[in-house]
């Protein structure tokens, strides 16, 4: 009874142990609560901002790119845990949707990183490439401190840097017309691919 109660003590101790120091999870990204009027889909209709930023190849990209097209348009990290894959696996089926009904030569994606501490042009591509984007027609955009500050703000996406690899910001995907206007907003991850692409096709046919 005594050896049973001495081994009791020792598993019991070795459970407190390894309670005590077991690792602290910390997610990666922690959505922003939404501004009043920041739910689910919202239309809008607000000239899209000029900016110039550095692509998946280290090539400079300039807004000016959109013209003409319909564009999508969303604010990831690629240390990202949880929703910023599913915003670019969300992306990534859409593109397959539009080349499926070769409507995509008319769409651009646009993935704009909120870290650019550590998504580099070669992190971006590499990041790209595990999600099978077509990068003829889907950019992944990074830059330094400033200019990436002056796209959040005009975007209207607020980004608070926690620590290396752990950004807070605005869950935000917009979509943008053949005019540069941007149309319509979707916050947060409820959003289907389906909707997105019903917007997407009445854009195109100028509605």
């Amino acid at each position: 009874m005594n050896s049973e109660w001495k081994n009791s003590r020792v598993a019991g101790l070795a459970l407190a142990l390894l309670t005590a120091f077991a690792p602290v999870v910390v997610h990666g990204h922690v959505p922003i609560p939404p501004k009043k009027g920041e739910a689910g889909r919202i239309a809008v209709k607000t000239k899209t901002p000029v900016f110039t930023l550095t692509d998946q190849d280290g090539k400079p990209f300039r807004s000016d790119k959109l013209a003409g097209k319909v564009a999508l348009v969303t604010f990831i990290f690629t240390t990202c845990p949880d929703v910023c894959p599913i915003f670019t696996a969300k992306l990534a089926q859409i593109q397959r949707a539009l080349a499926k009904d070769k409507r995509l030569d008319n769409v651009f994606l646009v993935s704009i990183t909120t870290d650019p501490e550590v998504d580099t042009p070669e992190i971006l591509k590499s990041y790209a490439e595990r999600y099978r984007a077509d990068l003829k027609f889907w950019a992944f955009l990074t830059g330094n401190q400033k200019e990436l500050a002056a796209v959040w703000r005009s975007f209207g996406v607020t980004v608070k840097k926690r620590d290396r690899g752990l950004v807070q910001h605005t869950a935000l995907t917009t979509l943008i017309d053949r005019q540069g206007m941007r149309r319509l907003n979707y916050y947060g991850d409820s959003w289907q691919e389906k909707d997105v692409l019903e917007d997407i096709f009445r854009l195109l046919a100028g509605k």
